[in-house]
């Protein structure tokens, strides 16, 4: 049968090739994204009692009412942005597929999406099988700063989507107000969307304040806004997001949402909405992360391994450059196969990667996992 591919140079995720070869050796999995414990029983206990009452039907498209009501209050709690729960939020199959969706709602063929590199791996596919093109910033180890005068430099009249990430992975960073600002000047007045992916929201350290687009009235007018469930509940299985933005961009973002997945698991919707109307059970994150990064960062100080502290999400980057001249690549499945530990290399995540030294260790896990983890890694010299 003959066909022509839509991504003929797709392969294998890394984190699918590195989790299976963790698997295959028995080590440690500190490459991809997720936790080993689980959530929070109350959360649990409520996702027992919407099934066993028979919650397991159709919810409406954009999700469920009180769930997204919750939202909004959430939204108005932490951003002070005032959301609109039936016409500005709609509930995903998780975050990928709100950033999918958001892309091809609004990508037509031959228009530029710009990113920022290192970026996660699901941007570039999607701008692709939208018919777009990517053009890639390029942040460089050991900053991961930008340039808002170069990405400004890089906007033309097939521009129509920007794509950011904060705070970011892999590289843990977090974008500050000024960044958020310069953002905004950016794009005013243009016919440019801003896609803001912020899965990792609550989990950001050091007593800094997460800048999402929300707490931006007239950057929100241009943007729509990716959070996860799954990140922030530690229940990365469900597959649970949703999207947030003005009306008129929502109106389109739906219309593909419904031929998409049309509208998401019914008895967890119910669940969520219960659990959100407690603060504490997202805004006590940021103590709880920080502690297993300091925990992880301490554990490895006597190591060669030296760390790029992070700011936001539960990744942490280190340099291993007095260890070995290996490629990223190499090195990671070197750790995995040798010393037992599974890394993530940061090279998937560039269109021309810089040859940076540098792997990613995830630290969402059990103390326990972390200090057998450590042990292992303090064979390196």
């Amino acid at each position: 049968m003959k066909f022509t591919s839509k991504l003929p140079e797709t392969g294998i995720t890394i984190f699918s090739v590195m989790s299976a070869l963790a698997n295959e050796h028995k080590a440690i999995n500190l490459g991809q994204g997720f936790p080993d414990f689980d959530c929070d029983i109350k959360l649990r206990q409520l996702v027992t009692k919407y099934l066993n009452d028979n919650k397991n039907q159709y919810c409406p498209m954009p999700g469920l009412l009180a769930l997204r009501q919750s939202i909004s209050k959430k939204i108005n709690r932490s951003y002070g942005m005032a959301i609109d729960p039936a016409t500005e939020i709609c509930v995903t199959a998780g975050a990928t597929q709100a950033l999918f969706t958001a892309i091809t709602a609004f990508i037509n063929q031959g228009e530029e999406v710009i990113i920022i590199e290192p970026a996660y791996d699901s941007y570039v596919p999607s701008i692709q099988i939208a018919g777009g093109i990517p053009r890639s910033y390029q942040m460089t180890y050991p900053d991961y700063s930008i340039d808002w005068n170069q990405i400004e430099s890089m906007v033309n009249e097939r521009t129509k989507m920007m794509i950011i990430n904060t705070p970011h992975n892999p590289t843990g960073t977090v974008l500050a107000e000024a960044d958020l600002l310069a953002l905004e000047n950016i794009v005013a007045n243009k016919n440019i969307i801003v896609l803001s992916d912020e899965v990792y929201e609550h989990l950001i350290y050091d007593e800094q304040q997460h800048q999402s687009v929300l707490r931006f009235p007239n950057l929100f007018q241009q943007s729509l806004a990716v959070f996860s469930f799954g990140k922030t509940f530690h229940s990365t299985g469900w597959k649970m997001g949703y999207c947030v933005g003005p009306a008129p961009l929502m109106k389109e973002f739906k219309k593909v949402h419904q031929w998409n997945v049309f509208c998401v698991n019914s008895f967890t919707q119910y669940a969520l909405a219960e659990h959100l109307q407690d603060p504490d059970t997202y805004e006590q994150l940021p103590a709880f992360f920080q502690q297993k990064r300091d925990y992880l960062t301490n554990s490895l100080a006597n190591t060669p391994l030296i760390p790029k502290v992070s700011q936001g999400t539960f990744f942490q980057l280190f340099n291993y450059e007095q260890i070995s001249d290996l490629e990223d690549a190499e090195f990671a499945k070197y750790l995995t196969t040798d010393i037992g530990v599974a890394a993530i290399p940061l090279s998937p995540f560039y269109s021309k990667p810089p040859g940076d030294k540098v792997i990613r260790l995830c630290f969402a896990k059990k103390e326990t996992t972390l200090a057998t983890a450590a042990e292992r890694l303090a064979k390196l010299i």
